[in-house]
């Protein structure tokens, strides 16, 4: 068997809604218009928290595939101040996205108990909010949402080929930022600031799907305990640290890029590990020399500069079973899947989406009652669902 990323082709079923003239596809998918209909025609669940769990109407596969979204379409009219990323969430209604996440992971590995029959994994993919809404590669709903997946194992096994150059695939070095020239100080900051227990770093190579070899070159934590400690508060407050990781690295990079020998930022998470490992690195403050060079003289790659953190943020099973955790740089792409080296083709084919429809749907309203009876919200009732 090759190794390499694989192109799946994912048919669907056309969305119902007529976009207004003279307003683009993902200025419209913002608006609350759109998500009423996502309501009415996929939403499946939702609680007083204003989580909504829905079936993804334009999926990435037909085997299992739904997501929370944060609903603020409502309450934050501005779609740029609306949250992008976990820290922006009041903390009990992360308290209750954390356990829903709970539930449909446990569920999606009772109900795949094999690695070499589906790939489950879980997560975000986040943008920053200082991108305009016409700007190739902006999520179409510009609200925080998680991504919940299976992949048959057999039809990746079956895809053709991914183009490994395909821009998409932002997770190897020969694409990232962060791990082409900064890969050292990346790892001994996230390493040594975060003081992990649940997550212990993975430099195994088996951390990696051996269909497709990815993710390929990103630091990976594997969650000791493995589902029984999705269970634990303990373990979502890694996982946020992670991402508050993250966040610090990348905003302390820009800002450096942004102005020569700026001073340390204000609210950061870990500002002493900021002063003491990136501030008064040859290589972190060297790669920003760089990249501040390249904007002045260019303007193209100005213009597409991400000045905010924007991430990828993912648990998945790999072969041996165990689950991983990583997060990654958003810098090009903003599709989940590719953090696995699987890109989809989505395709128009509403009777090939329809012969996959009935399974599809009798697993999403089982966990829908497994998150009722945990006292996590209230069905929603479409012309697909009573």
């Amino acid at each position: 068997m090759i190794c390499g990323p694989r192109e799946i082709i994912a048919p669907f079923r056309p969305i119902p809604l007529d976009i207004p003239k003279g307003m683009a596809p993902n200025e419209f998918f913002n608006s609350t218009e759109n998500l009423n209909d996502l309501i009415h025609n996929n939403g499946l669940l939702t609680n007083p928290e204003g989580l909504l769990l829905y079936r993804k109407a334009m999926g990435h596969t037909n085997e299992f595939d739904a997501s929370i979204i944060y609903n603020t379409s409502e309450s934050v009219l501005n779609p740029l101040g609306r949250p992008v990323r976990r820290t922006q969430v009041p903390v009990q209604t992360r308290n209750v996205w954390n356990r829903m996440n709970q539930i449909i992971i446990e569920y999606m590995l009772k109900k795949y108990p094999d690695p070499a029959s589906g790939l489950v994994l879980a997560g975000e993919a986040s943008l920053d909010a200082t991108w305009p809404l016409t700007a190739p590669g902006v999520p179409s709903i510009r609200m925080l949402h998680n991504h919940f997946m299976v992949f048959d194992m057999q039809q990746l096994r079956n895809a053709g080929m991914a183009d490994p150059d395909n821009p998409n695939l932002t997770d190897g070095g020969q694409h990232s930022l962060f791990e082409k020239y900064m890969h050292d100080v990346y790892r001994k900051f996230m390493n040594e600031a975060l003081h992990l227990n649940i997550l212990k770093v993975d430099n195994d190579p088996h951390h990696r799907i051996q269909l497709t070899g990815y993710p390929q070159g990103l630091p990976c934590w594997k969650i000791n305990g493995g589902v029984q400690a999705l269970q634990e508060p303990c373990f979502w407050r890694e996982y946020d640290a992670l991402l508050e990781g993250f966040i610090d690295f990348y905003r302390t990079f820009f800002s450096q890029v942004s102005t020569r020998n700026a001073p340390k930022l204000k609210e950061l998470y870990f500002p002493d590990a900021v002063e003491n490992i990136l501030l008064f690195d040859n290589d972190f403050l060297k790669t920003a020399k760089m990249v501040r060079d390249r904007c002045i003289r260019d303007a193209r790659y100005a213009s597409s500069i991400r000045w905010q953190p924007a991430f990828k943020q993912l648990i998945y099973r790999n072969d041996c079973g165990d689950l991983i955790t990583t997060i990654s740089q958003n810098s090009i792409g903003n599709a989940i899947t590719e953090l696995l080296g699987v890109v989809v083709k989505r395709q128009s084919d509403t009777k090939a989406y329809e012969k996959s429809e009935p399974a599809l749907i009798e697993k999403l309203l089982e966990v829908r009652d497994q998150l009722i009876k945990a006292d996590l919200g209230e069905k929603i009732a479409t012309r697909y669902w009573e």
